[in-house]
């Protein structure tokens, strides 16, 4: 009974070797405490008192649509920002470099350059418009110049489907020497100025319409107008000291046919105008002519039959007093550069 009572059994001894085998297997058992320790031990029961470390929430990245621009973010492959300031200047089309110096973009360099010179460029065989819907712009201003070579265009005023009130063709043989400038009446709107370049492909000009700021013509250029028959003609010279030119023309009431021409020498034209107004009293014509050099006659031709006459008045606009034509009274003359008197 004794050796029976010393000697263990086998249950026991399974029973050992298989709470061994747990503790080799996982050793952190001997350091974690069981449950009824932490309540009986008073040390560790202050783990239950300590503060519970707040738990960070993970940054959740937002799913943009196929399709769609994420506004929020910078496109891949751009700059890296420091600040929101400088990505905010960024999207709106100026950069801040790290300086402090502020760039220009594209956009605003194409937009200086339009309020410095708001002309178009029109190419050869294409035509570009103007609409004004307001009816309280009763007159435009049409400027027309090139870079020194000749200027054709066609320019026509849409009043309503099919209704061309005034049309007229101008031809300019320098358009940088002699640009071409008139007042356009457009009563009772909405209105439409076409502008066409029938010259070829290499003539391009530039192009300018507006309404606020028109030419107007001198108390001289009003009160001196003479009547010109149907058929007939009137030139108008002028002295080298004659920078520009005012022309106006208008009837009664009746059509206006007319043709304008810079004469510089015998039957040199250097700017033709074919003008048609259906109503040349509520439409009159006005321009300014470019009158470089010396010899400049301007000559009006009334195109229309002798039923219809019109009112016409040249008059010279800018002088320059301070012009030279280079010659020298009492001067040496030298013949062929070599003999001198």
């Amino acid at each position: 009974t004794v050796d029976n009572l010393r000697r263990p059994s086998a249950t026991s001894l399974t029973s050992a070797m298989m709470h061994l085998s747990l503790l080799i297997a996982c050793p952190a058992l001997l350091l974690t405490p069981s449950a009824s320790v932490l309540r009986a031990s008073p040390v560790m029961q202050l783990r239950d008192q300590q503060p519970a470390v707040p738990v960070q929430p993970r940054e959740v990245q937002q799913v943009v649509p196929v399709g769609t621009q994420n506004f929020n973010r910078a496109p891949v492959g751009t700059q890296n920002f420091n600040s929101q300031q400088n990505y905010q200047s960024y999207q709106s089309g100026r950069t801040s470099t790290t300086t402090g110096t502020r760039t220009r973009s594209l956009a605003d360099i194409s937009r200086a350059k339009q309020l410095e010179d708001p002309s178009i460029l029109v190419q050869g065989g294409s035509l570009r418009t103007w609409s004004y819907r307001n009816p309280l712009v009763d007159e435009v201003n049409v400027e027309l110049s090139t870079e020194g070579r000749p200027l054709d265009a066609d320019i026509e005023l849409w009043h309503g489907p099919d209704n061309t009130p005034v049309k007229m063709r101008v031809y300019v043989e320098n358009g940088e020497m002699r640009p071409f400038s008139c007042v356009i009446e457009t009563p009772r709107g909405p209105n439409t100025i076409a502008l066409r370049n029938i010259g070829q492909l290499e003539f391009p000009f530039a192009a300018n319409v507006f309404h606020d700021r028109i030419d107007q013509p001198s108390n001289e250029c009003l009160n001196s107008a003479t009547t010109i028959q149907g058929g007939a003609l009137r030139t108008y010279p002028f002295e080298s000291v004659v920078e520009t030119v005012q022309v106006m023309l208008k009837t009664d009431g009746r059509p206006l046919n007319a043709r304008i021409e810079l004469l510089q020498g015998p039957n040199n034209n250097k700017q033709v105008i074919e003008l048609y107004t259906e109503d040349g009293l509520n439409r009159p014509f006005f321009c300014t002519l470019a009158t470089p050099g010396s010899g400049n006659v301007v000559r009006v031709v009334n195109t229309a039959p002798v039923e219809f006459p019109m009112s016409a008045s040249v008059v010279a606009h800018l002088i320059n007093d301070n012009y030279t034509s280079g010659a020298v009274l009492g001067g040496d003359v030298v013949i062929g550069g070599d003999l001198t008197w």
